[in-house]
């Protein structure tokens, strides 16, 4: 695809009493289910990993298993394996009996346990990983090495991916996400086109995934999380997962539209500033509910606010 720079990046001001005291610049893409940049601002054909905006589609490989039906799991568990959640009682339970489905034992998790924590399942990605092993319980696959690229459940996400993309599996470059799972480098434009396969509705598996995800927000995110609250405030219209160092992604339910977000810096408190930006921009969020998101997160205290400058441009 051809280099694209429509716009410039969008930069993020952090105010103080009105003042700018600091910045942040981001790129964004918006595309449909079949790769077609239609607004972008920045490079969007700059390299990132999708790091945790990953999530679903590592739960679309789940999904695609029968998993889900063999183990008698609902859609509660299948929005845990796209999450990631804030490790409360209410998700480590969630997890627990996602394993327990499985005849699995939470020890089996390989994520971390998180400082100041007494379980992996109380890792964010918990869900995940228990996704990940019930498809290897189910398929008799080895269970001590389901993190390692080459194992097949590794292999059968990478396998969805290139399908969905259209890039041989064997052209993907594959690092380690902090929780030891395999994440993949892409261009902020195949981003913004799986975000926009995962809403159009055109496959059975993301339907049900997309349905989970925005029928219960809370355990995506959690009670003030960014994915929650916009898939709430928004009435299930759209589909949000964020991802660390400073990635954010949302699909247009049922019209497979998808917009990809990466800030430069990483920085979580602008990746949300700009996605408000810019779904108020296109008319995705109605003005009451981007004023309320913005109460929420572009507002940090009574002396500092965020204010985002520039716009994305049609291609």
């Amino acid at each position: 695809m051809a280099q694209r720079n429509a716009a410039p990046d969008l930069t993020v001001h952090l105010l103080r009493e009105g003042i700018p005291e600091s910045h942040h610049t981001a790129s964004v893409a918006v595309c449909d289910r079949r790769g077609r940049v239609l607004l972008s601002a920045g490079d969007v054909n700059a390299s990132t990993f999708i790091r945790s905006s990953l999530k679903p589609f590592q739960a679309f490989a789940v999904a695609s298993t029968g998993v889900l039906e063999h183990y008698g799991m609902t859609d509660l568990d299948l929005a845990l394996m796209s999450a990631s959640h804030q490790g409360t009682i209410e998700h480590a339970r969630r997890v627990f009996r996602i394993l327990w489905c499985c005849d699995l034992e939470p020890g089996y998790l390989q994520c971390p346990i998180p400082e100041g924590k007494k379980s992996a399942l109380e890792h964010n990605c918990s869900g995940k990983h228990a996704g990940m092993l019930a498809v290897c319980q189910l398929r008799n696959w080895s269970l001590s090495d389901y993190l390692n690229p080459s194992h097949p459940v590794q292999q059968l996400i990478l396998e969805k991916l290139a399908e969905m993309l259209h890039i041989p599996a064997a052209e993907f470059l594959v690092a380690r996400d902090d929780c030891g799972a395999p994440t993949y480098l892409m261009s902020l434009t195949q981003i913004a086109s799986l975000y926009g396969q995962l809403a159009s509705g055109d496959n059975l598996e993301l339907e049900r995934i997309v349905r989970a995800m925005t029928h219960h927000p809370e355990c995506v995110g959690g009670e003030g999380h960014f994915d929650t609250e916009l898939m709430r405030i928004s009435g299930g219209t759209l589909v949000s997962k964020a991802g660390a160092e400073g990635i954010q992604c949302v699909g247009r339910v049922g019209e497979g539209t998808g917009l990809a977000i990466k800030v430069a810096d990483g920085a979580k408190r602008a990746k949300y500033a700009v996605a408000i930006h810019v779904l108020r921009q296109m008319g995705w969020l109605a003005p009451e509910a981007a004023d309320t998101l913005a109460d929420t997160f572009l507002t940090l205290s009574h002396y500092k606010r965020l204010d985002v400058v520039g716009e994305v441009a049609i291609v």
